[in-house]
């Protein structure tokens, strides 16, 4: 049996996800909430973390201090040869360490950060960024691939965060630039639902304009299951990776500006895609 430990949007997902291929995986989180939510959903819950025994552990946490407390509680009880891959977006440097706790321990840390959002997740379609061992990703790829329909292993540990950082401040700038680009058509009269099309026929186009603006923005939703806090996150990151190798940042680090000056206008509990629609009704950062 496979678990899954963390579950916000993206574990709860997992977790619908590998139920409805009948797996009835074991969950966790510190929210007693959270838990009994698994529980309704047909997951394994047991009285404490733990009791997490797998083979196959699958992390979705927020940050390098839950992932540090988690493999305290693991580690210890996990069999010889334990695979936990982590699809939390970390810093490169906190996963080396994690692998080499990991080892010590007799397990196998990958780091795995992912791209897709819950909606991917749910749907099994999630394109999965690993680090690591690649024995250990053969013995966990059999439930990866519940999950995940791209896998790709790209390195030595922490070459899977060094992947996701460098896609997420991408992601960042391009929501940056496709609301600034979009505003300047809209006050030159033409509007974003006729402009759209002509992006994403030519070259100008990215996700941001083929995926976030068409689903997420110009609909009105916000439901990508992604907050501009995690987002936030991931640049600050990815901002700091760059400072740590010697790597300047002269445009990507204009748009990582816009996402910490507009956090009046987006909190950080609001949809990562409500920056972009900002930056369209006229915010300035």
């Amino acid at each position: 049996m496979v678990a899954v430990v963390g579950l916000g949007n993206m574990g709860m997902a997992m977790v619908s996800r590998l139920r409805g291929l009948g797996v009835a995986p074991r969950a966790w989180d510190l929210d007693p909430a959270k838990r009994a939510a698994a529980e309704a959903a047909g997951a394994v819950v047991p009285d404490v973390l733990s009791g997490i025994t797998e083979a196959v552990v699958l992390l979705s946490l927020p940050n390098e201090a839950a992932v540090a407390a988690v493999l305290d509680a693991l580690l210890p009880g996990l069999p010889a040869g334990a695979v936990i891959a982590d699809t939390s977006t970390l810093s490169p440097g906190a996963v080396r360490d994690f692998a080499a706790r990991a080892a010590v321990a007799g397990c196998a840390y990958l780091d795995a950060p992912v791209s897709g959002g819950p909606a991917g997740a749910a749907a099994g379609t999630l394109a999965m960024m690993i680090g690591g061992d690649a024995a250990a990703l053969d013995r966990a790829r059999p439930d990866l691939d519940r999950v995940a329909t791209k896998i790709l292993h790209i390195g030595a540990s922490g070459a899977g965060q060094v992947a996701k950082l460098v896609n997420n401040l991408m992601v960042a700038t391009n929501l940056v630039v496709a609301g600034e680009a979009l505003r300047l058509g809209a006050r030159a009269g033409v509007a974003p639902e006729a402009l759209l099309p002509v992006l994403n026929g030519a070259t100008g186009r990215s996700a941001a304009t083929e995926i976030n603006w068409p689903r997420w923005i110009a609909s009105g939703t916000f439901d990508s299951g992604f907050t501009a806090g995690l987002m936030r996150k991931d640049v600050r990151l990815a901002v700091a990776l760059a400072e740590a190798v010697g790597a300047p940042l002269d445009a990507t680090a204009r748009a990582a500006s816009a996402w910490e000056a507009l956090s009046g206008a987006v909190p950080d509990a609001e949809d990562f895609n409500r920056l972009s629609a900002a930056i369209f009704d006229g915010a300035t950062a």
